[in-house]
């Protein structure tokens, strides 16, 4: 079974996926992989640079990831940009280690920010939306070291919780403590489990 847990920023979606991951689940990091892919394929860097300019670059050629970030989120259209060019790449790799990781676990969850809409998204047996208020979560991006000008400008750039809400198989609220939301994420896996034993 592969879970897909997706949410708006600072929803708590890492979190859960990593309460899941602590109970049995194989866990996959998209934003990892996000970050891992510029360096496992070079051609993604050229395409990166012809978009958003040499300044992406350190002297050493390596990437200058604050840099990218601040242009490729100062707008709706560069961000459009920058999903355009790294999808296909990390479709590509969560695909590869998932069917990695469904070779030695029954159990796969994806945390994956970008989900819907996706490619992967039909890969997806269920989705799992964690969602948290938006002062709660606008709290927790400034906590991460987040300025509130980029904070704000990342949460604009999402899809609305219209569509998180429609799209969700599951939607579990996160404005609350830890314990709260483990106990919230056990319930579900019961749930699951019943489910498919057919006990539900």
């Amino acid at each position: 079974m592969i879970i897909g847990i997706t949410g708006l920023i600072g929803s708590g979606k890492s979190t859960a996926a990593r309460i899941l991951a602590e109970h049995g689940a194989a866990l996959i990091d998209a934003d990892k992989i996000a970050r891992e892919v510029i360096e496992l394929y070079p051609a993604l860097l050229k395409k990166l640079v012809r978009q958003f300019g040499g300044s992406i670059l350190m002297p050493s050629g390596r990437l200058r990831r604050k840099k990218l970030a601040a242009l490729a989120f100062a707008g709706e259209q560069a961000t459009r940009q920058l999903n355009r060019l790294t999808h296909p790449y990390i479709v590509r790799e969560i695909r590869k280690q998932t069917k990695r990781a469904l070779r030695q676990s029954s159990f796969v969850v994806i945390d994956a920010p970008l989900l819907l809409g996706s490619a992967i998204e039909k890969d997806m047996d269920l989705i799992l939306v964690i969602h948290a208020g938006e002062e709660i979560r606008l709290k927790r991006l400034l906590k991460r070291g987040m300025t509130a000008t980029d904070a704000h400008r990342r949460m604009r750039t999402q899809l609305p919780f219209t569509e998180f809400r429609r799209r969700a198989d599951r939607l579990i609220l996160n404005n609350g403590s830890l314990i709260s939301l483990e106990k919230k994420l056990l319930a579900y896996l019961e749930k699951i489990a019943a489910d498919r034993l057919g006990i539900g």
